[in-house]
């Protein structure tokens, strides 16, 4: 994040966010948070707390449970994605 937030490598289509959801379809546009039941951190925050904390089903936990592990399995791949794309640049 730091690269972009610095403004080291800047492309208009970021909109001046240094976000990996602005980030990600401009580097590496086959990846995408879209068809994910979990496609961001305020989600992902709020469905943890409700998986740990709620007064819901254990199949409810498991569908949040693997629901965070496929978008917490997609950040981290993403970031692999962009840095392997900066490191092909320079």
């Amino acid at each position: 994040m730091e690269i972009f937030s610095k403004g080291l490598y800047i492309d208009y289509r970021f909109h001046g966010s240094a976000s990996i959801k602005k980030v990600l379809p401009i580097l590496v546009p086959k990846l995408s948070y879209k068809s994910l039941e979990i496609g961001e951190g305020a989600t992902a925050m709020i469905k943890w707390h409700e998986m740990v904390y709620g007064n819901i089903s254990e199949a409810e936990r498991d569908t949040i449970a693997k629901n965070l592990l496929t978008y917490c399995k997609l950040d981290t791949w993403a970031m692999v994605k962009i840095w392997r794309r900066l490191k092909a640049i320079i």
